[in-house]
């Protein structure tokens, strides 16, 4: 029964991982805190906040691209003949 079910509630998951990484700054929940601290304490050590934050950004737009990369290849793997 699992093996049959995984190919079908592959996208809804998938779905649901890519919408927790763009949430997770808006929520402030697994290591936003600490990311978004640490780029802080940075740009106040050398008043050039600009970059530090760019890079938190773009840290996160890559995790949020490698793991949507990831989820397709997974769903394109398990496709089924049929859909």
């Amino acid at each position: 029964m699992l093996p049959q079910a995984i190919p079908a509630v592959l996208p809804g998951l998938g779905n649901y991982l890519i919408a927790m990484f763009k949430e997770t700054p808006l929520l402030s929940a697994i290591a936003v805190v600490e990311l978004m601290q640490r780029a802080k304490i940075i740009g106040s050590e050398t008043f050039r906040y600009l970059e530090p934050i760019t890079l938190v950004g773009l840290f996160f737009l890559a995790m949020s691209l490698a793991a949507a990369a990831a989820i397709r290849a997974l769903e394109r793997r398990l496709r089924t003949p049929s859909g």
